[in-house]
């Protein structure tokens, strides 16, 4: 059984910066890529940026030059630090495991920006 959980998220002033983490743990293994989706109210689940097992990243145009994709291969973990953070930021951020198996998600965690 696969689990993937997120945390980091919160509260911050426009402006400010947050640094999300998600960890995979349990059976998971042939992961092709890792991605962060983020969920506003009322609009649909969009993708936030993503980065493959050999390195390789791509950002949304809305976050692109003020965020940051990491991960750590050998916690199944990743990453990503957003700065300059505007209220059109605030969403539920979910974490993705792209594995050979299929795909994963965490619960999401919530980051609110106050204008």
């Amino acid at each position: 059984q696969v689990r993937v959980v997120e945390s980091g998220g919160g509260l911050v002033q426009a402006g400010g910066s947050l640094r999300l983490s998600c960890a995979a743990s349990g059976n998971i293994f042939g992961i092709n890529a890792m991605g962060w989706y983020r969920q506003a109210p009322g609009n649909q689940r969009e993708l936030v940026a993503t980065i493959t097992s050999g390195g390789t990243t791509n950002y949304a145009d809305s976050v692109k030059g003020r965020s940051t994709i990491s991960r750590d291969g050998a916690k199944n973990a990743m990453y990503i630090e957003m700065n300059s953070l505007k209220p059109e930021d605030t969403a539920v951020y979910y974490c993705n495991y792209d594995t050979f198996r299929g795909g994963y998600w965490g619960q999401g965690t919530q980051v609110t920006v106050s204008s």
